[in-house]
Formats: C-alpha cells, sequence, structure tokens
C-alpha cells in the first residue's frame, strides 16, 4: 500500500502501525519519529520561510492569506501522481493545520489518481482514539490499531482515576499569545481529566480569540502556554513575556509563577498518539505533587525571574 500523509499526527500514527515503509509522502512539518523526515515531501508552507516569523507576524499572515482565500499550503501534485498513492490522510478541521480533503479530492482528480481519501477530524479525545481505528480499518491494521487505543486508554484512566481525589485548579491554556487565543478542541477536557477547571473553553469547542481583560478576570491559577506549531524552546522564549502584560499580573498565576511552556508542536497540537504524553504532561503542571514530573524537553516551568 501507498500511503501518503497531509498531517504531522497521521504519520505519527502511521509508523504506530507499523506501516512506516508504506510511507510515501509527508509533509514538511512531519517530523516525527525521525524516519519521517526522509520521506518525499509532498505539501509545503505558502508562508515566507526566509526567517522566523513572530506570532503576530503569523497571525497577520495566516488571516491576509484566508481573507483572499489563498491557500496556506502548496501540494506538489507531480510527485504526487508520481506516488499514486492508494491512501491519502488529511482533515477538514482546520484550514491552517493542514490542506482541506476537498483540495485534496480535487488535486487527485485532475491528476488521475484514485487512491482513497480519509478526512480525520476529531474534536475530543474519544475522537482521536476513533479516528486510529479508522485508520486501522483503511490500512488492514486495525488489531494493532485496537492494541494501540487500549494501551492509550488506560493511561488517560490512570490520570482521571487520581485526579478523581484532586481538588480543581483554575488553568488557562494559551494556544497563541499575540493576539491571545485560547486552546480548544480536545485541550479543555485533557485539563478536566486532570482536575483542572478549562478557563474560557469548553470541549469541543475551536480554539478562539480571548482579551487580556477576559484572561485577568478568569483569574488562572495555572497558565499552559502551547502555542500551535512551536517546540518547548520557542514556547519558554515567548511564555516570559507574559509577566510584562499588565493584566496577566492581576493573576494567581503571575503571583506564584505559575506558568508553564510547553512543546505544543509534539503534545498538543497534534491529534496523534502523543497527545497522551501532553495530557500526562498537564496533569503534572496543573498538580506536581500529584503527578510525575514529565522527562525532559516536554514541558518546563517559566518563572518570573526569568525576565531577569
Amino acid at each position: 500500500m501507498r500511503i501518503v500523509s497531509l498531517l504531522p499526527s497521521a504519520t505519527e500514527l502511521v509508523f504506530a502501525l507499523g506501516l512506516g515503509d508504506d510511507l510515501s509522502g509527508v509533509t514538511f512539518e512531519c517530523d516525527y519519529p525521525a524516519e519521517a523526515r526522509a520521506k518525499p515531501v509532498v505539501s509545503d508552507t505558502t508562508l515566507p520561510t526566509d526567517r522566523p516569523l513572530s506570532a503576530a507576524e503569523i497571525d497577520t499572515q495566516v488571516n491576509e492569506r484566508m481573507a483572499e482565500r489563498q491557500p496556506l499550503y502548496r501540494l506538489d501534485k507531480e510527485l504526487i501522481a508520481t506516488i499514486q498513492p492508494d491512501l491519502i490522510l488529511t482533515q477538514d478541521l482546520c484550514r491552517v493545520c493542514a490542506v482541506p480533503s476537498g483540495q485534496v479530492e480535487e488535486a487527485l482528480e485532475e491528476l488521475g489518481c484514485r487512491g482513497q481519501v480519509v478526512s480525520i477530524d476529531p474534536t475530543g479525545l474519544e475522537e482521536v482514539l476513533a479516528s486510529f481505528l479508522e485508520v486501522g480499518r483503511a490500512t488492514g491494521t486495525e488489531p494493532r490499531a485496537e492494541e494501540l487505543v487500549a494501551s492509550l486508554r488506560d493511561r488517560i484512566d490512570a490520570v482521571k482515576a487520581r485526579a478523581a481525589r484532586l481538588p480543581e485548579i483554575r488553568t488557562f491554556p494559551m494556544e497563541w499569545l499575540d493576539p491571545p487565543f485560547v486552546g480548544g478542541h480536545w485541550i479543555p477536557e485533557m485539563i478536566r481529566l486532570a482536575a483542572g477547571v478549562s478557563l474560557l473553553s469548553e470541549p469541543k469547542e475551536r480554539s478562539h480569540r480571548v482579551t487580556w481583560r477576559q484572561i485577568a478576570d478568569a483569574s488562572p491559577e495555572v497558565v499552559v502556554h502551547m502555542p500551535c506549531g512551536y517546540y518547548l524552546p520557542e514556547a519558554e522564549e515567548e511564555a516570559v513575556r507574559l509577566y510584562a502584560v499588565p493584566e496577566f499580573r492581576e493573576t494567581t498565576a503571575y503571583a506564584g509563577g505559575t506558568v508553564y511552556a510547553t512543546d505544543a508542536s509534539s503534545y498538543f497540537s497534534r491529534p496523534g498518539p502523543r497527545l497522551i504524553d501532553g495530557l500526562e504532561a498537564v496533569a503534572w503542571a496543573i498538580h506536581p505533587e500529584a503527578y510525575p514530573e514529565p522527562p525532559p524537553g516536554m514541558i518546563a516551568r517559566v518563572p518570573a525571574r526569568a525576565l531577569g
């Protein structure tokens, strides 16, 4: 089977199902496991890449392109035609995250390809797990997918069982800093599973823009900075800026220095198997006295003194 993945999370899943050798094309963002980086890239970004962009610049670029109905991703149609994939994994959940399935189907028709397109669009944890089973069925690896889902459910249940004995902590999941966005989809559910109160967002809602005044009035005790597309070093560098925001200085999180930065790309933004690692990491951030500290590189506390 020749598989093309247009989602980093789907790429991770394909490898988890033992189908790495069948993966014939990936996106420029597919970086896990390491073997994915050696695969041909069939989807690239249309955003400028000549220099690093700030959060505000990325937000402006994305909004301008979406307002003008310009694509955020570029498909290598010639390479896809050469691969002649049997299966393409993509999504319709977020135009900012990957090429929508409708555009993929149009491209396949144009190229004369007859591959099956599977759109992976979970909005909550149960739907994430169900998508693993769907891909298992599409690839003939359903038993392995069932084993994977069972093991992940056990870990979710372990977090939930421990949380039942803990007090609820007001937690703000910050998906973007400039302008501020609150994390949505599966993120509020992850916080609730870990005995947190997810502020300004409900489970399965899309992430959305909020104001600094709303954040201050919500009185977060813990802030978890999980900027979509960022790895831990970039997120840590950016999270320090929170302490300079006047409204944020009114919060308990400011007073206690309980701000955490995360490797969001690996453990929060992508609905792949490592999302459960993210659940365990955010549980530790909310209740460090009750959950084991995650391995280095996943999440880090960003105290006010980091401002120097």
